[in-house]
């Protein structure tokens, strides 16, 4: 299997369920194991981090991301990062079906991106489905919180540290708790008062 083939699939949201897949996803994550190895064991600038993460997601990066290390992924080959995206550290992107961070994201610590399921039924619960995550402009995520597959973030959102998302959030909105609900919208009373 090709990696042209492999997000093909995981773009028409088809099981992960052949052993040609499984052989793949296994290849890759070593692959993605050994630049993250690199890439968290060692003090890098920004501008090398930036260089690890071209080879790892095998698409230039743009000069206005950054990394604060260590990070965590176990496919690395379908991240997509817009402008001015900041990732903190310890922040784990299971990436398979696909992760898009647009343009002013920022990445509390130990956040996850998981964009994998597993089958409910027990006999083939080993079976994974894959679905993007799709983050929009000017997103914050909180520490701590969990992404599931399948969710898009609307520009302008703030995701609560520790939340769970399980669903689509609004544009300019915030969101908090497990599973994570409204909290409020964000409007122009929001915002900071000047005198």
């Amino acid at each position: 299997m090709t990696l042209e083939e492999f997000l093909r699939h995981v773009a028409d949201r088809r099981p992960l369920d052949t052993p040609e897949i499984g052989a793949f996803m296994n290849e890759m994550s070593d692959r993605a194991r050994r630049i993250t190895c690199e890439i968290n064991g060692a003090y890098h600038t920004q501008e090398e981090l930036r260089e690890w993460m071209d080879r790892l997601f095998g698409h230039p990066v743009d000069p206005t991301f950054r990394l604060f290390p260590p990070f965590y992924t176990d496919f690395g080959q379908n991240i997509h990062v817009g402008r001015n995206v900041f990732v903190n550290a310890c922040c784990h992107f299971q990436d398979h079906g696909g992760v898009w961070l647009g343009d002013g994201t920022l990445v509390g610590h130990n956040v996850v991106f998981a964009t994998l399921n597993h089958n409910f039924d027990p006999a083939h619960r080993a079976e994974m489905t894959p679905a993007p995550i799709v983050v929009g402009r000017n997103v914050w995520i909180g520490s701590n919180a969990t992404i599931l597959q399948g969710v898009t973030i609307g520009d302008g959102a703030v995701v609560a540290a520790g939340a769970v998302v399980t669903r689509d959030v609004e544009p300019d909105t915030v969101v908090g708790g497990v599973p994570a609900r409204l909290i409020r919208r964000i409007g122009t009373d929001d915002a900071p008062q000047t005198r």
